[in-house]
Order: structure tokens, then C-alpha cells, then sequence
């Protein structure tokens, strides 16, 4: 079992597009192991939702894998068939989307949905999958499983919605669930309810999750490790305490400087000058070096992940949990005092 759930090695997906080829996805590389929250964090564009695709499966044409290793419990994903690969999607790794209604049929039943998702890889009876779909609506504490199930996705509201579909996504009891910001729509009273849910699952279950979000402070809530990814690339990845509080990447100083508590009050917000490079035709060099004060002419060369000093991992909070990946940082002038902002 020192076999790491997920490990992520070198991923490139790229998209054809007029402009030309875009590797939303360049040379990633991520390692959850059993029982860990993984917080992958960035703004709009930096290739998040795009590295959860990849890992489940899910990216179309014009998109494609264009090279690396996705291996979940030591088997290359992107080796395997596309009937193999639904048979192990839903069962052994899931995905709560942003919309719940990407999971929901807007003319079926509650009910009827999950009846299928049970039944698409166990053979029971209508009964039985009925009744493992109400169990698992009360798990993630829905009020009144029974006539949730009688309803129509658009008879319920936005965040009992997004509880269905994590409802959808924990049937299986997978492994691995990806969630690719799936509160961010929500009112801060129904996510914080939802982050408490999935909290509990993942402490009581054992299971895995990679949390997609541009949210630092949820994040820092809930992940064990996070991964700053900017313009297709991780450019910061640790513990969670590591990297919130001696954070080495000067993208990663502005996102945590930008945020309002960390701002007087009554002051302008502190943000971070200009704007992502455009991937098809990326810098030759650090794809931050535009936007960064520290820019040298060292940056004109991609500099690479490198272990970061001032790391202070500690062992790990659940034995089952495994060991934690140590402070790394992709950055020439990494640790240096603040300077990049506006």
C-alpha cells in the first residue's frame, strides 16, 4: 500500500485552435496519495478544470492527451480503452462538476438517475439500488431523502443540486472524486455546509480528492496539499501550511496578498499587474516573468521544480493518509520578499 493512489507524470493536453495549438496542460506532474485532499488552485485559465478532465477522461476534440502518464493504482489511464475506462469512471474515480446540472438530467427523476448510476456497474435489483440511493442522499445530509428522490432537478434549489450530484459521485464509494469548484456558485452558508459534508466523507471514507478552485481560503480549509498552477503549469506545490504561510513563487505571494482579509480595510485591494500570457503563443521563458518585479534575464529560460529550503512538512495528520510531497517551487528567484504587486 506505499503505492501512491494517483500519480500524475508530465501531463500535456493540448487544443487545436485557430490561433493554433494550445497547451492549456503543459508538463504537469502530481502525486495524491490514499486518503489526501489535493487543492489545485489558479485563476481563470491556468489549466485546472483541464488537468481533472484529463484524469477522468473526459477531454474532446479539438482537445487531446498529447503526452505523460495519468497512473491510478499503478495503471496508465490513458492506456486503457474507452469501454475500460467507463467502467472504471463513476465506479473507482468520479467528478463533481461546477454545474451540478453537467451530472443531472433535467427530465428524469431524481430517483431514475441514480437508479442508473447504481445499476451501470452493479447488478442488483431496483430495490436494492433505489434504496443505496436514498442511504447515500441522507449521507451527505439531505433532509427527506425519500421525496428528493421523487423530484425533478428543477424542483430543487441550486445547492440541494450540487448534494445530489456529490450524492451521484459518492454511490460507488470511489477512491478518487475530482471536484471542479462545485461551491463556487453557491451562497457562503450552503458552502460551508457542503465543504463540512465532503470533510466528513473524506475523513470517514478514506477517499481521495483532488479540490478544484480559484478560492485560496477554501481551499486552505480543506486540502492537505495544494498546487499552484499558472499558464498550464504547476508552479507551486506542498503542504497546505508550507504554502499558505511561507509561500516561495511570486504568483503564488499574490494570490494569498490579494485576498480582502489580508487587505486593510478601506484600502484599495492589492492585485496582481497584467494579464496571463495567451498560450498559443507562449514566452519562451517564465510564463510569470511579465507580471513579476522580480524578473531577471535568468527568466528568459523555463526555470524548473526544484525543493524549496524553507519547507516544514511534518508527518501526516491520518496514518492512512500516507506521505506528504515536500515544498517545491518553480521559480529562479523563488522566497524573495514580496514585490509583485500593484
Amino acid at each position: 500500500m506505499n503505492q501512491p493512489l494517483l500519480e500524475v507524470r508530465n501531463l500535456r493536453t493540448e487544443f487545436n485552435t485557430r490561433a493554433g495549438r494550445v497547451a492549456a496542460v503543459n508538463d504537469v506532474s502530481l502525486t495524491l496519495e490514499r486518503g489526501r485532499v489535493l487543492g489545485l488552485v489558479g485563476e481563470s485559465g491556468s489549466g485546472k478544470s483541464v488537468t481533472g478532465f484529463s484524469i477522468m477522461g473526459l477531454v474532446d476534440p479539438p482537445g487531446r492527451v498529447a503526452g505523460g502518464e495519468i497512473l491510478f493504482e499503478g495503471q496508465d489511464l490513458l492506456r486503457l480503452q474507452p469501454a475500460e475506462m467507463r467502467r472504471l469512471r463513476g465506479r473507482h474515480v468520479a467528478m463533481i462538476f461546477q454545474d451540478p446540472m453537467m451530472t443531472l438530467n433535467p427530465v428524469l427523476r431524481v430517483d431514475a438517475q441514480m437508479i442508473e448510476a447504481v445499476q451501470a456497474h452493479d447488478r442488483v435489483s431496483r430495490a436494492a439500488a433505489r434504496d443505496l440511493a436514498r442511504d447515500t442522499l441522507a449521507l451527505m445530509g439531505i433532509a427527506s431523502p425519500e421525496e428528493r428522490l421523487r423530484a425533478y432537478p428543477h424542483q430543487l434549489s441550486g445547492g440541494m443540486r450540487q448534494r445530489v450530484a456529490i450524492a451521484i459521485a459518492m454511490l460507488h464509494r470511489p477512491s478518487l472524486i475530482i471536484a471542479d469548484e462545485p461551491t463556487t456558485a453557491l451562497d457562503v452558508t450552503i458552502q460551508a455546509q457542503i465543504l463540512s459534508e465532503v470533510q466528513r466523507l473524506v475523513d470517514e471514507h478514506g477517499t481521495s480528492l483532488i479540490w478544484i478552485s480559484h478560492d485560496l481560503s477554501v481551499v486552505a480549509g480543506l486540502a492537505d496539499e495544494i498546487a499552484v498552477m499558472y499558464a498550464g503549469r504547476v508552479v507551486e506545490h506542498g503542504p497546505v501550511d508550507d504554502v499558505i504561510d511561507h509561500a516561495a513563487h511570486p504568483y503564488t505571494q499574490g494570490l494569498i496578498a490579494s485576498l480582502p482579509s489580508n487587505n486593510p480595510r478601506g484600502q484599495r485591494l492589492r492585485q496582481i499587474p497584467g494579464v496571463s500570457p495567451n498560450l498559443a503563443d507562449p514566452p519562451a521563458g517564465c510564463a510569470f516573468a511579465a507580471r513579476c518585479a522580480r524578473a531577471s534575464s535568468q527568466c528568459a529560460q523555463q526555470p524548473p521544480m526544484r525543493p524549496w529550503p524553507g519547507s516544514n512538512a511534518q508527518e501526516p495528520a491520518h496514518p492512512q493518509a500516507g506521505r506528504q510531497a515536500p515544498h517545491a517551487v518553480r521559480c529562479f528567484h523563488a522566497g524573495q520578499a514580496e514585490e509583485a504587486l500593484a
